[in-house]
């Protein structure tokens, strides 16, 4: 079976680009031959093609430059008509518009994966919906339940990320102790951290306003944020400087920037807090539970598909500094407890493999298209 699948994006800059560059790393050897269209240049082109794959870049214009938009769909059904493809996948609703609109020229069967959970159900995402599709694969429960409130109404398969369990393999990196030496880290405190994009909904702003009752009682303890700033809010770093310095916290809380060791700032960590808002999946925090860390998260969204609260993790309200520091206390009150809850952490996080996540994929692609399935292997010579 061979399969287009269309990219906007050519940077890492979160968690989807992540799954992208899995899915075509662990997806090479599976029955299905990948063509890569990425709608701009940059960083991942590269990436994707040193693996073997064939990748081309078809530069997209917005959907208000619609000479240039037009341009990109036929181009696109032009590539997939003479490579003799067999469907084509589009990563994120933003693509489906371009990417669906092709498949309809090229007369091939599409699908997209809905990596946001389409609360607000904006015009753009009731657009992409519009456009034929097999399915919408989804991230998260959440996620299916509310793209299928969306008409026209999609089968909605769920498909799980997964976690690149090599890299957060705690016998392989350095302990904790050594990460902390490494990395220039207080030593031998309790050292709280958060990592993620610094945009308000991730809550980096709620763990901070945590910290003063958290010191109430443990003087010594340190905040770490692991994150660069976000071009759509890059207000929100002097916001969270300015919150450090009213709270008197400046001695406390380390603004570390944006890291790409992540792995070690993690492993350097006590407890590992993910306050978003409404997460749609959080692949970070599950790779905070694959080093063994006790984790806190929101008890919305994706979250709660990963941990069982008070088994493998605590789960608390976006927004809720006490609640917050309340699961802070009572990992640093009781030992027993964070250890537990961290070699839970660690087995629930071998559930979630980048090869589990691609097979699971592919499986997907070939239970929504078995017609397409038959057809590519009838091509295949004997």
């Amino acid at each position: 079976m061979k399969v287009m699948v269309i990219m906007p994006l050519a940077e890492q800059r979160g968690g989807g680009e992540m799954m992208f560059l899995d899915l075509m790393q662990q997806g090479r050897n599976a029955n299905v031959e990948w063509l890569a269209i990425f709608l701009e240049d940059g960083p991942m082109v590269e990436q994707v093609r040193s693996l073997g794959i064939d990748t081309r870049v078809v530069i997209s214009g917005r959907l208000r430059q619609i000479h240039r938009f037009i341009a990109t769909i036929l181009r696109i059904a032009a590539i997939a008509r003479q490579e003799s493809v067999d469907a084509i996948v589009n990563w994120m609703w933003i693509t489906h518009i371009s990417g669906g609109l092709a498949a309809m020229f090229a007369g091939l069967p599409a699908l997209w994966y809905q990596l946001e959970v389409p609360y607000d159900q904006t015009w753009l995402v009731r657009l992409a919906t519009l456009i034929p599709a097999q399915a919408i694969v989804t991230l998260s429960k959440d996620g299916q339940q509310a793209q299928a409130q969306i008409w026209p109404h999609r089968p909605t398969p769920l498909v799980y990320p997964g976690v690149a369990l090599d890299r957060f393999d705690p016998t392989v990196l350095p302990s904790p102790l050594e990460a902390r030496k490494k990395l220039g880290l207080p030593l031998n405190v309790p050292l709280i951290g958060i990592v993620g994009r610094l945009q308000r909904w991730k809550g980096m702003h709620v763990l901070i306003e945590a910290m003063p009752q958290v010191l109430q009682k443990y003087p010594d303890a340190h905040c770490v944020v692991v994150g660069g700033k976000h071009d759509f809010e890059p207000d929100y770093e002097e916001l969270l400087n300015k919150q450090i310095t009213d709270l008197e916290l400046t001695d406390r809380v380390i603004m570390a920037g944006l890291q790409r060791n992540v792995p070690e700032w993690v492993q350097a960590m006590d407890i590992f807090v993910h306050a978003s808002d409404k997460e749609p999946f959080g692949i970070v925090i599950i790779e905070a539970m694959a080093l063994g860390k006790p984790v806190i998260a929101g008890n919305a969204g994706g979250p709660t598909e990963i941990i069982t609260d008070g088994v493998d993790g605590l789960l608390t309200a976006y927004d809720d500094a006490n609640a917050l520091t309340q699961a802070i206390l009572r990992y640093l009150d009781d030992q027993e407890f964070a250890q537990s809850a961290g070699i839970a952490a660690r087995q629930r996080a071998l559930q979630f493999s980048t090869q589990r996540y691609a097979q699971n994929f592919i499986n997907t692609i070939g239970d929504i298209m078995p017609n397409v399935v038959e057809e590519s292997a009838k091509r295949l010579p004997l």
